[in-house]
C-alpha cells in the first residue's frame, strides 16, 4: 500500500519522492497539497525554507543565515549539542511509556520543584502548552467543584476545544463565547482602562476583576479560577502592573476559586530576573496551578502542569485514573534535565536580563528618533515595539508593522507581530541571543523606519 501512494505521489505531483531534499517551490508545492490550508506559514505569500539551525540563527536551503528573534520553543538556541547528546543516549538505552517505573521522571520533577513555591510540589508531565493548559481547567473545576472562569481580554491558551472557549483571542472569531466564560480587561497601562499615569493600576485592574466575580454571582454562578498568562504575549508583550497578581488572588480565593498561571511562553528564566514570570509579582503571589511547556524541551515535545496537593488530592479523589503515555518519558526528561543544566551552566538568565537591558535601551533609544514608536516594554528577552500611527491618540500603525517585518526579513532578522491589533513586534529570541544581536536588530529597525514613508500626520 505504502508503495503505491509513493507511485501516486510521483505520478500527481511528476515528483520523485525517493529524493532526499527538494527545491522550495517542490517543497512548497507539496505542502499546498498535503498540508492544511489553515496551518499558516511564516511569510505566506514568500515563505522561507529552513533547513538547519545553531544557536540564535536558522539556515535556508542556500546556506543563508538569518537572526532569530522569534523562537521562544528553542530555549535555550537551536540545536544545542547538551541538549541533542542527551536525546541521542536515552534514545539508544530507553523510551518507553510513561506508566513504567523510572528514575527521570523523578530527577526532573525533583530538579522543577526546587525552582518553585514549596507548595506547589504535584507535577503532571504532557506534551504540549496547551495539553497542560487543558488539564489545569480539569483540575480547578474538579477542585471547586464549579464551572465558570475568568480570563483575560484577548489571552490565548491553546489550540484544544476547551482552550478556544476560554481564550477570547481566538473565540471571538469563532464560536463566540461561552456563558461559563468571562473576560475581565487586560491590564495594559499603554492603551487599556488605567494607564501608566494611574497611582495604582495593579489595584485597579484587580478590581475589575473583583467586579467580574461579582457580576458572576449575581447570576447565581460560582467561579472555579482565574486564569492568565503571567505576561500577556498574544494580547502585545504585556507586562502586568505590580500587585495585580496577589489582590486578583485574594478576590479569586474569596470566591472559592483558584489561581492558574499559564507560563508557557515565559517560564525558565526568559525575564532574566526570575525564574518564573509569575514571581515578579512578589513573594506573596503563588498560584495554585502552573502551566509550563514552550521552552522545556528545546523544541521537543515536552510539557506540565503542577499543583498543590490539595488540588492534585481532588483530581485523584474522582477515582478515575488519569495517566498520560508519553509525557515524562524518559527521554523527554532526560531533554528537560539538560535544558535546565544549560541554564544554569551557561547563565542564560543573567544573558537575559544583560542582554534585554541592552535592547531595550536601543529600542528607548530609537522611540526618541522616531514617531512611530509610541511604547516600548518589556523585560528580559520578552520585549514588545508598539508602533503608532498618532503617538497621542495612540492610534495602531498595523500595516506599517507589518511592513517592518517584511523589511527586516529581507535584512535575514526574523521578527513577528502580536497584540490586539497586530502592532507589536515582539522579541522572543533564545536565551543565547546576544549584545551583538542586540546592535544589529536596533540598527536595522532604525534603517528600516529611516527608509519608509513618512506616516504621522
Amino acid at each position: 500500500m505504502q508503495e503505491h501512494r509513493s507511485d501516486q505521489f510521483q505520478v500527481n505531483n511528476g515528483l520523485d519522492m525517493s529524493k532526499e531534499i527538494f527545491s522550495k517551490d517542490e517543497t512548497l508545492s507539496m505542502r499546498r497539497k498535503l498540508i492544511g490550508q489553515s496551518i499558516k506559514l511564516f511569510y505566506s505569500d514568500n515563505p522561507v525554507k529552513i533547513v538547519r539551525g545553531r544557536g540564535q540563527y536558522l539556515y535556508d536551503e542556500k546556506d543563508v543565515r538569518y537572526l532569530d528573534c522569534i523562537s521562544n520553543v528553542h530555549h535555550v538556541g537551536h540545536c544545542h549539542p547538551d541538549v541533542t547528546r542527551a536525546a541521542t543516549a536515552q534514545m539508544e538505552l530507553l523510551n518507553t511509556n510513561s506508566r513504567f517505573l523510572h528514575d527521570n521522571i523523578i530527577s526532573y520533577a525533583n530538579r522543577l520543584s526546587a525552582t518553585l513555591p514549596d507548595k506547589l510540589s504535584v507535577f503532571y508531565f504532557v506534551n504540549s502548552g496547551s495539553e497542560a493548559n487543558d488539564l489545569a481547567l480539569r483540575l480547578a473545576q474538579q477542585y471547586t467543584q464549579h464551572e465558570d472562569v475568568i480570563v483575560l481580554d484577548h489571552a490565548y491558551h491553546g489550540h484544544l476545544k476547551s482552550l478556544i472557549d476560554i481564550s477570547p483571542y481566538k473565540f471571538r472569531k469563532l464560536s463566540g463565547q461561552k456563558e461559563w466564560v468571562h473576560v475581565a480587561p487586560l491590564p495594559d497601562i499603554y492603551r487599556g482602562l488605567y494607564r501608566e499615569d494611574h497611582p495604582n493600576p495593579g489595584e485597579a485592574y484587580a478590581d475589575t476583576v473583583r467586579d467580574v466575580i461579582e457580576d458572576v454571582h449575581s447570576k447565581g454562578r460560582k467561579i472555579s479560577a482565574f486564569f492568565c498568562e503571567s505576561l500577556p504575549s498574544v494580547g502585545g508583550q504585556i507586562i502586568l502592573p505590580q500587585g495585580y497578581l496577589t489582590k486578583v488572588s485574594e478576590y479569586v480565593r474569596s470566591a472559592g476559586g483558584v489561581l492558574v498561571v499559564d507560563e508557557v511562553q515565559t517560564g525558565f528564566g526568559r525575564v532574566g530576573s526570575h525564574f518564573w514570570a509569575f514571581q515578579m509579582q512578589g513573594e506573596a503571589c503563588c498560584p495554585d496551578i502552573v502551566t509550563m511547556g514552550k521552552p522545556m524541551g528545546n523544541g521537543h515535545p515536552l510539557a506540565c502542569v503542577v499543583t498543590t496537593e490539595q488540588v492534585a488530592g481532588a483530581f485523584a479523589g474522582t477515582g478515575v485514573e488519569y495517566f498520560n503515555t508519553f509525557g515524562g518519558n524518559p527521554v523527554s526528561c532526560a531533554i528537560g534535565l539538560a535544558v535546565l543544566n544549560v541554564l544554569e551552566q551557561e547563565d542564560m538568565r543573567g544573558n537575559a536580563t544583560r542582554v534585554g537591558a541592552h535592547l531595550k535601551d536601543l529600542l528607548n533609544k530609537l522611540q526618541t528618533k522616531h514617531q512611530i514608536v509610541g511604547d516600548v516594554r518589556g523585560v528580559g528577552l520578552f520585549l514588545g515595539l508598539e508602533l503608532v500611527v498618532d503617538r497621542e491618540l495612540r492610534t495602531p500603525a498595523t500595516e506599517v508593522a507589518a511592513a517592518v517585518v517584511k523589511r527586516l526579513r529581507e535584512e535575514r532578522i526574523f521578527v513577528s507581530t502580536d497584540g490586539p491589533f497586530e502592532s507589536v513586534i515582539k522579541f522572543k529570541p533564545p536565551m543565547c541571543f546576544s549584545i551583538a544581536d542586540a546592535d544589529l536588530v536596533a540598527q536595522k529597525i532604525d534603517h528600516v523606519l529611516t527608509d519608509m514613508p513618512v506616516v504621522i500626520p
